[in-house]
Protein backbone atom coordinates (compact mmCIF):
# COMPACT_ATOMS: atom_id res chain seq x y z
CA UNK A 1 0.00 0.00 0.00
CA UNK A 2 1.36 3.40 -0.85
CA UNK A 3 2.42 5.95 1.86
CA UNK A 4 -0.27 8.44 0.50
CA UNK A 5 -3.06 5.96 0.68
CA UNK A 6 -1.86 5.60 4.22
CA UNK A 7 -2.31 8.52 5.26
CA UNK A 8 -5.89 9.08 3.29
CA UNK A 9 -6.80 5.95 5.77
CA UNK A 10 -5.67 7.43 8.84
CA UNK A 11 -7.36 10.57 7.96
CA UNK A 12 -10.54 8.96 7.03
CA UNK A 13 -10.13 6.85 10.35
CA UNK A 14 -9.50 9.74 12.43
CA UNK A 15 -12.33 12.05 10.75
CA UNK A 16 -14.91 8.19 11.78
CA UNK A 17 -13.62 8.28 15.23
CA UNK A 18 -14.13 11.93 16.16
CA UNK A 19 -17.60 12.10 14.60
CA UNK A 20 -18.07 9.17 16.53
CA UNK A 21 -16.99 10.36 19.59
CA UNK A 22 -18.50 13.90 19.11
CA UNK A 23 -22.23 11.79 19.21
CA UNK A 24 -21.15 9.73 22.02
CA UNK A 25 -20.20 13.09 23.92
CA UNK A 26 -23.76 14.73 22.89
CA UNK A 27 -25.64 11.56 24.00
CA UNK A 28 -23.70 11.40 27.64
CA UNK A 29 -24.42 15.49 28.14
CA UNK A 30 -28.64 15.37 27.38
CA UNK A 31 -28.54 12.40 29.38
CA UNK A 32 -26.65 13.83 32.40
CA UNK A 33 -29.13 17.02 31.85
CA UNK A 34 -31.84 14.98 31.92
CA UNK A 35 -31.33 13.43 35.11
CA UNK A 36 -30.17 16.69 36.65
CA UNK A 37 -34.01 18.04 35.11
CA UNK A 38 -35.84 14.75 36.23
CA UNK A 39 -34.12 15.24 39.95
CA UNK A 40 -34.16 18.62 40.52
CA UNK A 41 -37.11 19.59 39.07
CA UNK A 42 -38.12 21.67 41.68
CA UNK A 43 -35.41 24.20 39.98
CA UNK A 44 -37.34 24.01 36.52
CA UNK A 45 -40.31 26.44 37.27
CA UNK A 46 -40.54 28.41 40.32
CA UNK A 47 -43.79 30.27 41.35
CA UNK A 48 -42.00 33.41 40.60
CA UNK A 49 -41.63 32.42 37.00
CA UNK A 50 -43.35 34.23 34.26
CA UNK A 51 -45.81 32.11 31.98
CA UNK A 52 -47.07 32.45 29.33
CA UNK A 53 -50.52 30.21 27.73
CA UNK A 54 -53.03 28.46 29.92
CA UNK A 55 -52.17 27.90 33.21
CA UNK A 56 -53.78 24.15 32.95
CA UNK A 57 -51.60 22.90 30.01
CA UNK A 58 -49.81 19.94 30.70
CA UNK A 59 -47.28 20.50 28.72
CA UNK A 60 -44.77 23.01 29.37
CA UNK A 61 -42.10 24.56 28.09
CA UNK A 62 -39.08 26.07 30.18
CA UNK A 63 -36.70 28.44 28.17
CA UNK A 64 -33.62 29.66 29.82
CA UNK A 65 -33.37 32.99 28.51
CA UNK A 66 -30.52 36.02 27.91
CA UNK A 67 -32.30 39.22 26.66
CA UNK A 68 -28.97 39.66 24.90
CA UNK A 69 -28.85 36.55 23.21
CA UNK A 70 -29.58 36.44 19.37
CA UNK A 71 -30.45 32.99 18.84
CA UNK A 72 -33.35 33.74 21.96
CA UNK A 73 -34.79 36.57 19.26
CA UNK A 74 -34.33 34.22 16.81
CA UNK A 75 -36.63 31.66 18.61
CA UNK A 76 -39.00 33.67 19.94
CA UNK A 77 -41.70 34.10 17.47
CA UNK A 78 -41.70 29.92 16.53
CA UNK A 79 -41.61 29.82 20.31
CA UNK A 80 -44.84 32.14 20.79
CA UNK A 81 -46.36 30.24 17.96
CA UNK A 82 -46.54 27.14 19.61
CA UNK A 83 -48.22 28.34 22.52
CA UNK A 84 -50.98 30.54 20.97
CA UNK A 85 -51.05 28.71 17.42
CA UNK A 86 -49.95 25.43 16.72
CA UNK A 87 -51.22 23.93 20.04
CA UNK A 88 -53.79 26.14 21.52
CA UNK A 89 -54.61 25.90 25.29
CA UNK A 90 -52.22 22.66 25.65
CA UNK A 91 -48.93 24.41 25.72
CA UNK A 92 -47.60 26.87 28.35
CA UNK A 93 -44.39 28.63 28.35
CA UNK A 94 -42.61 29.35 31.48
CA UNK A 95 -39.62 31.94 31.36
CA UNK A 96 -35.74 31.89 33.91
CA UNK A 97 -33.25 33.81 33.18
CA UNK A 98 -29.99 33.14 32.20
CA UNK A 99 -28.09 36.41 32.04
CA UNK A 100 -24.81 35.15 30.83
CA UNK A 101 -23.80 38.13 28.90
CA UNK A 102 -22.62 41.40 29.97
CA UNK A 103 -25.50 43.86 30.67
CA UNK A 104 -28.19 41.37 30.57
CA UNK A 105 -29.17 41.22 34.56
CA UNK A 106 -29.97 44.80 34.05
CA UNK A 107 -32.47 44.22 31.23
CA UNK A 108 -33.64 41.06 33.01
CA UNK A 109 -34.12 43.96 35.87
CA UNK A 110 -36.03 46.15 33.74
CA UNK A 111 -38.56 43.34 32.35
CA UNK A 112 -39.16 42.54 35.50
CA UNK A 113 -39.82 46.24 36.53
CA UNK A 114 -42.67 45.96 32.82
CA UNK A 115 -43.98 43.51 34.70
CA UNK A 116 -45.07 44.56 37.96
CA UNK A 117 -47.19 47.04 35.81
CA UNK A 118 -48.26 44.35 33.41
CA UNK A 119 -46.42 44.83 30.38
CA UNK A 120 -44.14 41.98 30.81
CA UNK A 121 -44.91 39.75 27.54
CA UNK A 122 -44.86 43.24 25.66
CA UNK A 123 -41.77 44.34 27.00
CA UNK A 124 -39.83 40.95 26.29
CA UNK A 125 -41.03 40.81 22.77
CA UNK A 126 -40.11 44.45 22.18
CA UNK A 127 -36.61 43.62 23.97
CA UNK A 128 -35.75 40.42 21.76
CA UNK A 129 -36.95 41.91 18.56
CA UNK A 130 -34.55 45.18 19.51
CA UNK A 131 -31.75 43.51 20.25
CA UNK A 132 -29.56 45.24 16.81
CA UNK A 133 -30.00 48.11 18.75
CA UNK A 134 -28.58 47.67 22.34
CA UNK A 135 -27.17 44.01 22.61
CA UNK A 136 -24.04 44.64 20.95
CA UNK A 137 -21.66 41.88 23.11
CA UNK A 138 -18.97 44.32 22.46
CA UNK A 139 -20.87 47.63 23.73
CA UNK A 140 -23.90 46.80 25.53
CA UNK A 141 -26.35 49.89 26.00
CA UNK A 142 -29.19 48.58 28.43
CA UNK A 143 -30.24 51.93 28.54
CA UNK A 144 -31.18 52.34 25.01
CA UNK A 145 -33.95 49.60 26.31
CA UNK A 146 -36.41 52.14 28.05
CA UNK A 147 -37.08 54.38 24.79
CA UNK A 148 -37.91 51.00 23.38
CA UNK A 149 -40.28 49.85 26.12
CA UNK A 150 -41.87 53.29 26.59
CA UNK A 151 -43.57 52.40 23.03
CA UNK A 152 -45.36 49.58 24.64
CA UNK A 153 -46.51 51.47 27.45
CA UNK A 154 -44.48 50.80 30.14
CA UNK A 155 -44.23 53.72 32.63
CA UNK A 156 -40.68 54.36 32.26
CA UNK A 157 -40.11 56.48 35.77
CA UNK A 158 -42.33 54.29 37.84
CA UNK A 159 -40.17 51.32 36.29
CA UNK A 160 -36.67 53.04 37.34
CA UNK A 161 -38.11 52.80 40.80
CA UNK A 162 -38.68 49.34 40.79
CA UNK A 163 -35.16 48.51 39.69
CA UNK A 164 -34.17 47.54 43.02
CA UNK A 165 -37.43 45.64 44.42
CA UNK A 166 -36.42 43.23 45.98
CA UNK A 167 -38.80 40.34 45.01
CA UNK A 168 -36.85 41.45 41.29
CA UNK A 169 -33.51 40.99 43.42
CA UNK A 170 -34.75 37.63 45.04
CA UNK A 171 -36.04 37.12 41.25
CA UNK A 172 -32.52 37.04 40.01
CA UNK A 173 -30.79 35.53 42.58
CA UNK A 174 -33.30 32.67 42.18
CA UNK A 175 -32.86 31.92 38.57
CA UNK A 176 -29.14 32.22 39.05
CA UNK A 177 -28.93 29.60 41.25
CA UNK A 178 -30.87 27.12 39.29
CA UNK A 179 -28.93 27.81 36.49
CA UNK A 180 -26.16 26.14 38.45
CA UNK A 181 -28.65 23.20 39.66
CA UNK A 182 -29.60 22.28 36.14
CA UNK A 183 -25.95 22.69 34.68
CA UNK A 184 -27.38 25.57 32.44
CA UNK A 185 -24.25 27.11 30.50
CA UNK A 186 -25.68 28.87 27.20
CA UNK A 187 -29.04 29.89 26.10
CA UNK A 188 -31.72 29.49 24.94
CA UNK A 189 -31.78 26.23 26.63
CA UNK A 190 -35.36 24.44 26.63
CA UNK A 191 -36.57 21.63 28.62
CA UNK A 192 -40.12 20.18 27.59
CA UNK A 193 -42.28 18.41 30.54
CA UNK A 194 -38.53 18.46 31.85
CA UNK A 195 -37.04 16.99 29.17
CA UNK A 196 -33.83 18.40 27.75
CA UNK A 197 -34.40 18.89 23.60
CA UNK A 198 -31.65 15.93 22.65
CA UNK A 199 -30.20 18.64 19.66
CA UNK A 200 -30.81 21.93 19.56
CA UNK A 201 -32.91 23.72 16.68
CA UNK A 202 -36.36 24.72 16.04
CA UNK A 203 -37.40 21.76 14.41
CA UNK A 204 -35.98 19.55 17.35
CA UNK A 205 -38.04 21.60 19.59
CA UNK A 206 -41.31 21.63 17.55
CA UNK A 207 -41.01 17.48 17.55
CA UNK A 208 -40.63 17.30 21.28
CA UNK A 209 -43.63 19.47 21.99
CA UNK A 210 -45.44 17.42 19.41
CA UNK A 211 -44.45 14.34 21.05
CA UNK A 212 -45.18 15.31 24.51
CA UNK A 213 -48.28 16.68 23.27
CA UNK A 214 -49.49 13.74 22.14
CA UNK A 215 -48.49 11.97 25.31
CA UNK A 216 -50.19 13.84 27.97
CA UNK A 217 -53.40 14.55 25.83
CA UNK A 218 -53.46 10.85 23.79
CA UNK A 219 -54.09 12.35 20.77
Amino acid sequence: MSKSLIVIGTIVLAAVAFVGGSKLYQQSQTSERAGLASSRSANLVRPHSPIFGSESAKVTIVEFLDPACETCGAMAPLVKSLVTASFGQQVRLVVRYAPLHQGSDQIVRILEAARLQGKYWEALEAVLASQSMWASHDNPRPELVWNIISNVGVDIARAKADLQNPKITETLKLDREDLVALKVTKTPEFFVNGKPLPQFGPEQLKALVKSETRLAYGQ
